[in-house]
């Protein structure tokens, strides 16, 4: 009789030490995905000074060596001089800062992905555009930068 207590005991202790096993194992992506999504915020923050002070070329260097951009109404726009050029038309037609909202960030390693949105102003404050976003993210030379990123509007189409 106390060898079947003993073993229901050991029994249960191995049951309590696999499921609390389980759990840490399970609960550990989900640390790395809260601290994942804190580096993002942080890099966005860079992105929104950046994108504010107009600086297409340094909104290019946000971005991997072969990076690739592709936005609204275009093609895939890949390397630095191609997305500094893309970032320059912005500029040029009156867009002044920019807001991002991270919604979601999940990876690991040195490869993340980030859903948001995102709002465009215009001089005065004025919503220029606002839609959403994904953008695939790399670790590159110890920072994390922007390697494929694509966003489109949510603002109904315009007629002319």
């Amino acid at each position: 009789m106390k060898t079947k207590q003993r073993m229901r005991s050991i029994q249960l202790l191995f049951l309590t030490l696999l499921f609390s096993a389980c759990a840490a194992v399970n609960a550990a992506p989900e640390l790395d995905n809260i601290q994942h999504k804190a580096a993002i915020i942080e890099e966005n923050k860079g992105f929104m000074a950046t994108f504010s002070r107009g600086d297409a070329a340094a909104m290019a260097n946000l971005y991997t060596a072969d990076g690739a951009l592709m936005p609204t109404h275009s093609d895939f726009v890949k390397g630095q001089e191609a997305i500094a050029a893309v970032w320059q038309s912005v500029f040029d037609a009156g867009i002044k800062q920019a807001k991002l909202e991270t919604l979601e960030v999940e990876g690991e390693g040195d490869t993340l992905y980030e859903v948001g949105k995102y709002t465009l102003y215009s001089e005065g404050d004025k919503i220029a555009d606002a839609g959403k976003y994904i953008v695939i993210w790399k670790m590159e030379d110890g920072q994390w930068k922007l390697h494929r990123d694509i966003f489109n509007t949510s603002l109904p189409p315009t007629s002319e």
